[in-house]
């Protein structure tokens, strides 16, 4: 069989991996599976959303054809609008561009980016499909440590830079470790990747469950902003529109222009009733998502309470979606991780799936995606953590 290298070369997905470990397997009616591994909402959209949706799709003959490769012009507006205003700074339509989801959005801003030999800095634990997209890209993957406190350092990047970085991409707040980077962070690494004439890629996929009042960072307060940043953002998390595949990239016309060439030859155009979706949640779900953001919050509170009171696991980094653990037992994280299914009847990804092969510090780690599970849940969590020996 014929089989493209780099394919061959890059490791299987984490969330396609771990749904393996389950496939055959029948939980007990009493200790029914707790799947805490995948970071989407299990709920669909609010009831007015789809009947929105449903109502496009009946009398809008224009949602079931190709659309503007970029996007509906109508989304770009708006999104452009809402976070000029959330920011504190200039987006125009002309810096953004709709997506079939935020890794898509990061898959075209790569390609205009870097091609084979390039690099790319990737902090760890990083986001499995930003490197998995490298390793199939031939881009070379730089580890970037984040140490105790899971935040990257300028220092540390600087002594990775070659001729041949690209790039540094940022997710904040972070998948896999839930950390919130801090805005002045932030702004000094747009600030290196300016001074080293490398992009700045920043994932805020979660950026509507940031439990920080107001803007997050102040980069697009800088007029200059689009010379070096790229901005990703997804529509599944805030409305639950994941089976719908809307996401956006925010960056310079003229990267667009690149960007337009990859998404016409991938999708040639975004979902267009996912689009539509997206623009009626943000006229008029504000309130509600609000509600949604309160209760994540409610459950990373949950989170933080249990685990303080779970002897010797240590919570690194809890926030968004996610709270990364290291875990006490005398395994690697990935023979815990399938044990856990059998003992416990949980299923979590091992911070294994998130690190280069043999890093300790993934080996001592578990990625736990607590916005799939209530509080109730996440007691029930707890019981279940405690009772592993």
């Amino acid at each position: 069989m014929i089989l493209n290298s780099n394919m061959a070369a890059t490791r299987p997905s984490p969330v396609v991996e771990a749904k393996r470990w389950i496939a055959d397997k029948t939980f007990a009616p009493d200790l029914p599976l707790l799947n805490v591994s995948q970071a989407a909402p299990v709920d669909p959209p609010p009831l007015a959303l789809r009947q929105a949706m449903a109502d496009t799709a009946l009398t809008l003959p224009a949602a079931h054809v190709y659309g503007p490769v970029l996007g509906l012009p109508s989304l770009r507006e708006t999104i452009a609008a809402r976070f000029s205003q959330a920011y504190g700074g200039t987006i125009t339509p002309g810096n953004v561009a709709i997506t079939q989801g935020c890794n898509q959005a990061f898959c075209a801003a790569l390609a205009t980016l870097a091609g084979p030999g390039d690099e790319v800095i990737l902090p760890t634990p990083w986001y499995f499909n930003h490197q998995m997209w490298l390793s199939l890209s031939g881009v070379k993957t730089v580890p970037l440590p984040t140490g105790e406190e899971l935040l990257p350092t300028v220092a540390e990047a600087e002594a990775r830079i070659t001729d041949r970085t690209r790039a540094i991409v940022l997710v904040t707040p972070n998948n896999p470790a839930g950390v919130e980077y801090p805005a002045d962070l932030v702004h000094a690494f747009a600030d290196f990747a300016r001074a080293n004439g490398i992009a700045l890629i920043l994932d805020e996929t979660y950026r509507d469950f940031d439990s920080r009042p107001g803007a997050p960072h102040d980069l697009f307060a800088d007029p200059a902003w689009s010379d070096t940043l790229i901005q990703l953002y997804s529509f599944s998390k805030a409305y639950r529109l994941t089976g719908h595949r809307v996401g956006a990239l925010v960056a310079s016309p003229e990267r667009l222009v690149s960007v337009e060439k990859f998404l016409d030859t991938v999708a040639i155009c975004p979902s267009q009733l996912g689009q539509h979706a997206a623009l009626w949640g943000m006229m008029n779900l504000d309130q509600w998502l609000a509600g949604e953001r309160a209760e994540i919050l409610a459950r990373r509170g949950a989170i933080e309470e249990g685990f303080a009171k779970l002897p010797d696991w240590h919570l690194s980094g809890a926030g968004a979606y996610f709270a990364y653990v290291r875990h006490p037992l005398d395994a690697p994280s990935e023979a815990l991780a399938r044990r856990m299914v059998d003992d416990i009847a949980v299923l979590a990804l091992p911070g294994s799936m998130f690190t280069p092969e043999g890093d300790p510090s993934g080996a001592a780690h578990l990625r736990i995606a607590f916005a799939n599970i209530d509080t109730t849940g996440i007691a029930t969590l707890m019981d279940r953590l405690a009772s592993l020996s």
